[in-house]
């Protein structure tokens, strides 16, 4: 089998291994792994499994009981509140109250209110694991695992006890209950007597302060004569806003005119037009000569478009200007002068709404020294009758509610012996070992099929070497040598025949060359079958009609 000399060579196998498809592992794969590996594997995971089952079932045993109680809502009998809130109203008093369940001072309580007999249930599990002849006084009251937990979303707060003896685990799971009832029962009425009685002491005394400082008030009016203060400040501050009012206005107006009038002498000064002022400008009498004087100017220019300066139009036209001009020169004094007048007159308003506002002022000033030990003696009255009224008040509330008071909790369900332990858990460690044994199977199994590289198979011919396989040949040593190397050369279906015709379609698919090809059959160590594999492969090709040449 050759291939023209000019032709180029194909391109490697692994050049198409992305074209190619890739034969990959099947299920059947791994059950040959399994199989194979089975009398490794199984007695491993089989060790494993029940070493870890006895293991865990060495473990003492452990009884579980638990006994619930809820907080429920305080009834609203009265509108009034404790000195003492129990209730649980938020997640920060729920907490607080798991903390109390939590702590070292409710522990104690519960060991102390153990008796004799249920002194001896708790030890009953210790004594078992002592030596015989062990003094019951010598070991310790074990309370076991106390654990309280609240249930979610709601007001119950459940006691979870484990103990190596069951009875012990109910008895300890209920004397939690009861103690907690009977800290938060004495904890709302000590608190309750204690501020009832410190109430008591401090409405006295307040009431004492009240009449004391209520005598003093009616002892100082009767010296100022006060008996209407209050009406008399009023008439006072009234004069006062009054008074103020007044001196403001006068103020104003006076600084108007101010301005006025130094804007004439600075108009004067400047040699400025005077009827630019608007107080000038419009007075009635400025204002009337003002018009008739630019009327006569506009005449005037008028008439100097038709005649000369010394025509008698032109002179009686310049007299009446010069009358008018005159005449409201006089007029602009006269204003000026009245703008004066009412400078004086607002000077004088001034002073005098000064001196009102100065008097508003002093009885203001007088009335509020004597308002001023008035109010601080009328407010300690006020404050000291109040304070003694709104503790007078509390400390009703307080009978009344040490009266009624009530431990807004309850136990919900009592703890109950449970004869079967928890711990250990059959069911659950049977599952574990049975899961721990498939899985250690499964892995000593795969892990040994990754360590093992024999080629077995043909997934490990195209993973480990990196080539396409095309076929797979049975064995033929029964076969005489003859025989093997001219399976093809002969129409005879003997065996292994198919195999190598099976490789010639695999070729013919596998190859991306038309004809001519060019074949090497090759390997690493002789007696491997290279002349077995040339010559039927050769046979294969000239059996389709084929030319070949085998060297």
């Amino acid at each position: 089998m050759a291939e023209a000399a000019l032709k180029p060579p194909s391109p490697p196998a692994s050049a198409h291994r992305d074209d190619d498809a890739v034969e990959r592992r099947t299920l059947r794969d791994y059950y040959v792994i399994l199989r194979e590996r089975l009398w490794i594997a199984l007695p491993l995971a089989l060790l494993v499994a029940i070493g870890y089952g006895y293991k865990k079932m060495q473990v003492t045993p452990m009884y579980f009981a638990r006994a619930t109680m809820q907080f429920e809502k305080p009834d609203t009998v009265v509108q009034m509140q404790g000195v003492v809130d129990q209730a649980v109203r938020s997640d920060i008093d729920m907490n607080t109250h798991l903390e109390v369940l939590r702590s070292g001072m409710l522990s104690a309580q519960v060991r102390s209110s153990f008796t004799p007999e249920e002194q001896m249930v708790l030890k009953r599990a210790a004594l078992k694991r002592s030596p015989p002849g062990t003094d019951p006084n010598s070991i310790g009251i074990d309370l076991g695992s106390v654990t309280p937990v609240p249930s979610r979303a709601s007001f119950i707060i459940g006691i979870n006890v484990t103990h190596q003896d069951p009875e012990a685990a109910m008895i300890v799971a209920n004397k939690y209950v009861d103690a907690f009832m009977n800290y938060l029962f004495s904890k709302g009425t000590t608190g309750n007597q204690g501020a009832v009685q410190f109430l008591t002491a401090q409405a006295e005394r307040l009431r004492k302060e009240s009449e004391e400082a209520d005598h003093a008030l009616q002892k100082y009016m009767r010296e100022k004569n006060l008996l209407s203060l209050d009406s008399s400040l009023n008439i006072v501050t009234e004069q006062l806003k009054k008074g103020s009012a007044l001196r403001d206005d006068a103020r104003l107006r006076l600084l108007t005119i101010d301005e006025k009038m130094k804007q004439i002498e600075q108009f004067r000064a400047q040699k400025r037009n005077l009827l630019e002022i608007a107080e000038i400008g419009t007075h009635f009498a400025v204002a009337p000569l003002k018009s008739q004087l630019n009327r006569l100017q506009q005449e005037m220019s008028l008439l100097s478009e038709r005649y000369f300066e010394r025509h008698p139009e032109m002179i009686k036209k310049s007299n009446e200007i010069n009358v008018t001009e005159t005449d409201l020169a006089r007029a602009i004094e006269q204003a000026i002068a009245e703008l004066r007048t009412r400078h004086a007159e607002a000077r004088q308003a001034a002073k005098s709404a000064e001196d009102e506002f100065a008097r508003a002022e002093k009885a203001q000033l007088d009335l509020s020294e004597t308002s001023i030990a008035y109010r601080s003696l009328k407010t300690d009255a006020d404050s000291k009758e109040q304070n003694y009224r709104a503790l007078l008040t509390r400390l009703n509330e307080a009978r009344t509610v040490k009266n009624i008071e009530n431990v807004p909790v309850r136990p919900l369900d009592r703890a109950t012996m449970n004869p079967n332990p928890i711990s250990p858990d059959k069911a659950q460690i049977t599952k574990t070992s049975i899961g721990i044994g498939i899985l250690v199977f499964l892995g000593v199994a795969v892990g040994l099929s990754f360590i093992d590289d024999r080629v077995k198979s043909a997934w490990d011919v195209e993973s480990f070497i990196g080539a396409n396989l095309l076929g797979i040949i049975p064995d033929l040593a029964a076969m005489k040598d003859d025989e093997k190397y001219t399976l093809l050369a002969d129409d005879k279906q003997t065996q292994g025949a198919e195999a190598f015709l099976g490789i010639y379609s695999a070729i013919k698919i596998n190859s991306k060359l038309d004809f001519p090809k060019s074949i090497l059959v090759t390997s690493t160590i002789p007696g491997e079958g290279k002349t077995l594999i040339s010559c039927n492969t050769a046979g294969s090709f000239a059996r389709h009609g084929k030319r070949t040449l085998l060297i």
